[in-house]
């Protein structure tokens, strides 16, 4: 079912000359493919692979790393046994 906003879109899209219809559909389609290539890029483990290498080599999350760990440094004194 179509939502009530999707109609209401339908229904604007109706006062709109050719040109803003045409102008509209470049942006949507511009958009869908951004889209695409976003999750195509999530979905494919080489792509993460390649990019969680570049996030272990940046000093920053390195140090950022370094921070996280001093901060729970003390929960892990807790006395729980690692399983």
């Amino acid at each position: 079912m179509i939502s009530p906003h999707l109609q209401k879109i339908e229904r604007d899209l109706r006062t709109l000359s050719i040109e803003e219809l045409e102008w509209l559909l470049e942006r949507i389609t511009r958009q869908m493919e951004e889209k695409k290539q976003i999750s195509n890029n999530f979905t494919n483990v080489e792509y993460m692979n390649e990019q969680l290498a570049t996030m272990a080599i940046d000093l920053e999350i390195q140090s950022e790393i370094v921070s996280i760990n001093h901060e729970f440094s003390i929960t892990e004194m807790d006395g729980l046994e690692r399983l």
